[in-house]
């Protein structure tokens, strides 16, 4: 508790300080660019690899970066789609994977969380995603982690379409998801693109956005985004 009481407190007299501006800005309003749903991991910090700032993003987070189908069982995620997308109008909902993922290894091990009942029956919504990798391996998914955390970024995309607000947003164009994994170990991001069927670099995905960003942010990389 050290650390966050001391942080807290740097906060106050620092952080907060130096950018009064923009916290007096969003006092009592905000207008974030886009839902961001990731998972709870404590080495995903979505404003820190993003680099926006409080106010940009509105964050989902829960362990395995889950979008239940939408049903009439109200929770929190569900909740939180809809209210990001019919009253905070955000154009795009980013699901966020990433490497080394537990509730990942969970899933693909399902013994393993024999007195975890909760997080077992959480799990449940990854099914799919589990059932096409074991499909690709002979009914083997050891050793294929990567390909899992992939594989569920696109189920919960999937999910998201089931929810009604969502449905409507992309049936009239004013709303975009996309599916992003991020290496914690190398700091690139993959995207998936639905034309390819695929995960690719970053820098592919959104060229043409890139071509029209400040050439400091324009950056090369090597890192190959292939499945695992």
């Amino acid at each position: 508790m050290e650390n966050l009481i001391n942080g807290v407190t740097k906060f106050q007299q620092e952080n907060f300080a130096q950018n009064r501006k923009l916290f007096k800005s969003l006092a009592n309003s905000q207008h974030p660019e886009a839902l961001f749903i990731t998972c709870s991991d404590s080495r995903i910090d979505p404003n820190l690899i993003t680099q926006t700032q409080p106010g940009d993003l509105f964050i989902c987070r829960n362990a395995g970066n889950i979008v239940p189908p939408h049903s009439m069982m109200t929770g929190g995620i569900t909740a939180s789609i809809e209210y990001a997308v019919m009253v905070l109008k955000v154009p795009h909902i980013i699901v966020c994977g990433h490497t080394d993922c537990g509730a990942m290894k969970g899933a693909m091990n399902p013994q393993s969380l024999s007195d975890l009942p909760h997080v077992s029956n959480w799990l449940s919504h990854c099914a799919c995603a589990l059932a096409r990798v074991k499909a690709r391996h002979d009914g083997d998914c050891e050793g294929h982690l990567l390909e899992m955390i992939k594989e569920n970024v696109i189920t919960q995309l999937k999910h998201l379409e089931t929810h009604p607000s969502v449905a409507a947003g992309l049936a009239t164009g004013s709303l975009q998801l996309h599916g992003w994994v991020y290496d914690i170990g190398t700091g690139q991001v993959c995207c998936h693109d639905s034309q390819a069927g695929d995960f690719v670099r970053f820098e592919d995905r959104y060229a043409e956005l890139l071509r029209r960003a400040p050439k400091q942010f324009v950056h090369q990389t090597n890192y190959e985004a292939g499945a695992a």
